[in-house]
């Protein structure tokens, strides 16, 4: 059960990009007693009032509403053209701006070439979405790097306060840097949207014998086939080791079906070519000439 924090803990949090994700991180924000405010390129006034959120048409009338965060919740490719036609003078100098990007490098470099220093910026990565967090998020990673943030108390309790609603949420709370987090998301959320994706791409189909490992395979297919291929683009071409991780696959690949073909050619090659049965070996024979094995009790 939610519990709803007291009034000077309330946030004002603005939302940029409402579709799905933003959707997902509304609900949550309003269950937790923040006041939550939403602006997107295609009106989503019935879904804002669905889920208790204020929807602005006008990016101006959102700003002008003065959030105490603004979270970017649009998509990797949208990121950059959504934060160039944010009126951002409009907002109150001291605003945290908050990423909820996938990939972490692109928008901490974005955002610190493109805002004014007055704003503080936080990037962050929840590491589950609307399918694997529908539920509890409970023991669920949540990645964030305190980019800038001003020393003014009030900056801080600020930061402290979101992050907080995190935690009472019952995420694992993992602060690292951006560049790290790429690193290593790498070689876990790519390679796992890439084979989700090759594997759905062989359409594989439920059986009346699935093994547990072969179900699995099934849950990782449907979970990519639910994100646009948008978003596994943007992980490729915004991450810089993703090139690496895909050669490195196709490489292991290449040494599996070596092994398999390696193998199957020895087999072929034995049928083929079998090895020839030694000739049975002719007795031994004996100085005069007998044989060792023959009876000595011939007659002189």
């Amino acid at each position: 059960m939610q519990h709803k924090i007291s009034k000077d803990k309330q946030l004002t949090i603005g939302i940029v990009g409402f579709g799905t994700f933003g959707q997902f991180l509304a609900k949550r924000f309003v269950q937790a007693g923040h006041r939550v405010l939403a602006t997107s390129r295609t009106p989503y006034f019935s879904e804002a009032a669905a889920i208790g959120a204020e929807y602005f048409e006008d990016a101006d009338d959102f700003c002008e509403e003065h959030p105490d965060i603004v979270i970017l919740a649009s998509s990797i490719l949208s990121t950059e053209p959504v934060l160039r036609h944010l009126p951002l003078t409009r907002l109150k100098r001291s605003t945290l701006i908050v990423d909820v990007l996938s990939v972490k490098v692109f928008p901490k470099q974005l955002l610190l070439s493109r805002l004014p220093p007055e704003l503080d910026i936080l990037c962050t990565h929840p590491m589950f979405g609307p399918d694997s967090g529908k539920g509890s998020w409970e023991g669920l990673n949540f990645m964030y790097e305190a980019v800038r943030v001003g020393k003014d108390p009030r900056r801080q309790q600020r930061l402290e306060l979101f992050l907080d609603f995190w935690r009472s949420q019952g995420c694992r709370m993992v602060e690292m840097t951006c560049e790290e987090h790429d690193r290593q998301a790498a070689s876990t959320q790519f390679v796992t949207h890439t084979v989700g994706r090759m594997l759905g791409a062989m359409d594989l189909a439920s059986t009346d014998i699935n093994t547990k490992g072969y179900e699995n395979l099934l849950q990782l297919v449907n979970n990519t086939k639910n994100d646009s291929f948008e978003l596994y683009y943007g992980l490729f071409l915004y991450n810089t080791n993703a090139t690496d991780e895909l050669e490195r696959l196709e490489k292991a690949f290449d040494v599996v079906k070596k092994q398999l073909f390696g193998r199957l050619h020895d087999i072929a090659r034995k049928q083929l070519f079998p090895t020839p049965v030694p000739n049975e070996q002719p007795p031994r024979q004996q100085a005069n000439g007998g044989s060792s094995s023959s009876s000595s009790s011939g007659k002189p």
